[in-house]
């Protein structure tokens, strides 16, 4: 029996590690294929909630995607403002599932009764690669690897890459890199020209062009729930340019980028 998908591109953003801008990533993405005009929905599968708390969802929402994945509510009814949120309550439905029969298909079960008006699912997975993130990347159609411009990028980005395959194989034949992305960089500094070389020699294209500087702003826009496209614009270009290129990477969103390259 074939599982059922949703018709919506879905992208599961994930790192080895947290620090890696990987919340700030799903936000701004989200933010910016939004104003594109691309019907985006997040879903928040951290426990931590981080990227709920960046979209302005109070601690206590509820139903949350702990709800969805213990069954206790539909997909649907978890949508909050185009958002599913998470919160320390998932902690505990993802043990719940270690023990459930096909537990790796869950999400992918839940994500396929979102509306059809849904274009593009961004999920922004934990800082882990435990069983949260393996039900992203077999309800995904694309992954999407962010790394911390580091002496260790390249290690994490090959571990993030093991997990991928692990689906691939297994649950999710048709799972595809979207690409990798170095974030958090200082392209001024020898170390981070470094760590971006070493992962464009061994992952070559599919590493995009579009690097992500590091600032404080981006912490100083998730306090205020402010997108960093209206925050900093400056450092917001460098999403627009990554927002760019992801859609160049995926069929049927040439209007899109139409529409991206006039918010710039």
């Amino acid at each position: 029996m074939t599982e059922p998908r949703t018709t919506a591109t879905t992208i599961a953003v994930l790192s080895q590690k947290g620090g890696t801008g990987k919340t700030t990533t799903v936000r701004t993405l989200t933010d910016t294929f939004r104003r594109a005009g691309v019907n985006t929905l997040a879903v928040d599968l951290d426990p931590q909630g981080n990227l709920s708390d960046y979209f302005d969802l109070p601690p206590d929402v509820e139903p949350t995607i702990a709800d969805v994945l213990s069954g206790r509510t539909s997909t649907g009814e978890a949508i909050h403002d185009d958002l599913i949120p998470a919160n320390l309550s998932l902690a505990e439905a993802e043990l719940m599932l270690g023990g459930k029969l096909g537990r790796e298909l869950t999400l992918r079960r839940a994500l396929a009764q979102v509306p059809d008006s849904y274009e593009l699912i961004l999920i922004d997975c934990p800082p882990s690669l435990g069983l949260l993130t393996v039900n992203a990347l077999v309800a995904a159609d694309r992954a999407l690897v962010t790394s911390e411009a580091q002496y260790f990028a390249l290690q994490g980005v090959e571990q993030a890459m093991e997990v991928i395959e692990l689906a691939r194989d297994s649950l999710n034949p048709d799972l595809q890199l979207l690409g990798v992305l170095l974030n958090l960089a200082d392209m001024r500094t020898v170390h981070s020209r470094e760590a971006l070389a070493s992962l464009k020699e061994r992952f070559d294209e599919q590493v995009f062009d579009t690097a992500i500087r590091s600032s404080i702003a981006y912490a100083e826009s998730a306090e205020r729930a402010v997108s960093i496209l209206d925050y900093r614009p400056d450092l917001g270009a460098d999403y627009l340019r990554l927002a760019d290129e992801a859609l160049a990477r995926l069929p049927g969103f040439e209007d899109a980028r139409r529409q991206v390259a006039r918010i710039g």
